[in-house]
């Protein structure tokens, strides 16, 4: 879970909403530290469509997420990191976010 402004985020939640693009393979949520809002959103997105842009991905949000929910923090990878069962490892984009 996220703490954003005191407000609970699930991570599950705004990786459903992203994960609805068409352009989007992958997408992993977690909570960063922020000065403002003690924690903040970032996603870390596997793209299937390359002209998948931030911008893109800020305005779907916009439209489909709350004010707090929606991502501060954009990334692109080529892979997440998964467990041998094919588990997304959170822990492990959350502490290289760091």
């Amino acid at each position: 879970m996220i703490l954003v402004s005191g407000f609970n985020v699930y991570p599950n939640e705004i990786e459903d909403v992203i994960a609805q693009m068409p352009e989007v393979l992958e997408v992993a949520a977690v909570g960063v530290p922020d000065d403002k809002s003690g924690e903040a959103v970032k996603v870390v997105v596997v793209k299937k469509n390359p002209a998948l842009s931030v911008e893109q991905i800020k305005a779907f949000c916009r439209e489909n997420l709350t004010g707090y929910k929606q991502p501060r923090y954009i990334e692109f990878r080529s892979e997440l990191p998964k467990s041998n069962v094919g588990k997304i490892l959170r822990r492990e984009l959350r502490d290289s976010a760091k």
